[in-house]
């Protein structure tokens, strides 16, 4: 059977439940909203097991009330629940309070990194199988040399109802494509080039497809599917919508937020002018010795990335003399 490649969209169920919350304010609606969502945080919520929920990068546990912060979302494939899935899509995501800014990092999947777990280098899509959520942290962690705060992981089931649950979105499709469904029917989707309303099982169709173009652009379109799903999410004509995406997310989510910590993200969506910036690796793939082929990050990019984000969380640089900024003192 083949393998579905599907993409999670993250960072979208995470602030969905925010968004349900601030824009229904003040009706019966929005407290039967608010409580649903509150309900799925809490009967979601699972430790890192870390001591006080704490990066070792960190001096003390941050408040994201107060300070900038980052949040690794985790997607998996977990159709048989009796085996540790690897991680099909990763995104490391910065919040910066003071500028009202979020930067997006799409990780290849195939990324050739050291895994802490097992202490050995290879895919860091395999980090997860090795050690759930806290294993993907540390290895990202390592990678970068940027604390990780929180993490948001959810399975393939729920994607494709969320999608649907928005009546779809519109995104600028790059090129014909004919791909299988999430049933792993073979041709099942098929879409032409251009700018057009899709669906849920379209949008997964198109975040999870590599045999066009690369594992790189796969991230891209992913960045670009959320900021879809994102505009369409805060449209008032999609409130009533809402507790459909609720529904769907259930018990697909796993994170290590309280209900408190992520509804202190308002502030970013209540923001008009927000700036969502996409960036990505650069690098590139091919076969080891070990005869497997993995995407090897360029040096310079990882170091500029790395610089980048710190610097977006208020951290010192790693190899640049970047100043450490006034907006957020906490600091390994």
């Amino acid at each position: 059977m083949a393998t579905k490649k599907s993409f999670k969209m993250n960072l979208i169920y995470a602030l969905l439940i925010v968004i349900a919350v601030i824009i229904t304010s003040g009706s019966a609606y929005a407290y039967h909203l608010y409580s649903t969502a509150e309900k799925l945080v809490e009967d979601n919520h699972e430790s890192t097991g870390r001591e006080n929920e704490t990066s070792q990068l960190r001096t003390e546990k941050v408040n994201p009330i107060e300070d900038n912060v980052s949040i690794l979302f985790i997607g998996i494939d977990e159709r048989d629940p009796s085996e540790q899935s690897r991680s099909d899509a990763l995104i490391l995501a910065t919040f910066n309070k003071a500028e009202k800014s979020i930067k997006l990092l799409s990780i290849p999947r195939d990324s050739y990194m050291y895994i802490p777990a097992v202490e050995r280098y290879t895919k860091v899509n395999h980090a997860h199988a090795y050690g759930g959520p806290l294993a993907s942290i540390e290895t990202i962690e390592e990678f970068f040399q940027i604390p990780i705060d929180y993490y948001v992981r959810l399975n393939f089931d729920a994607f494709v109802d969320v999608v649907d649950a928005l009546d779809g979105i519109y995104y600028d499709v790059p090129f014909q494509i004919s791909e299988m469904d999430s049933n792993d029917q073979a041709d099942a989707i098929q879409l032409e080039e251009g700018y057009q309303q899709i669906n849920g099982e379209e949008a997964l169709a198109l975040a999870r497809t590599r045999k066009y173009d690369s594992d790189v652009q796969r991230g891209i379109r992913q960045q670009e599917i959320v900021t879809a799903i994102a505009s369409k999410a805060t449209q008032l004509s999609s409130v009533l919508k809402l507790e459909d995406v609720l529904v769907a997310i259930g018990d697909n989510m796993r994170t290590n937020f309280t209900f408190q910590e992520i509804t202190s993200f308002s502030s970013y969506m209540i923001n008009s002018s927000i700036n969502i910036e996409k960036i990505n690796l650069e690098g590139a793939g091919g076969y080891l010795d070990n005869g497997g082929w993995y995407y090897q990050v360029a040096e310079q990019s990882q170091q500029e990335i790395t610089d980048q984000l710190r610097k977006h969380l208020g951290l010192p640089a790693v190899y640049s003399t970047n100043e450490l900024t006034e907006d957020n003192p906490i600091h390994p």
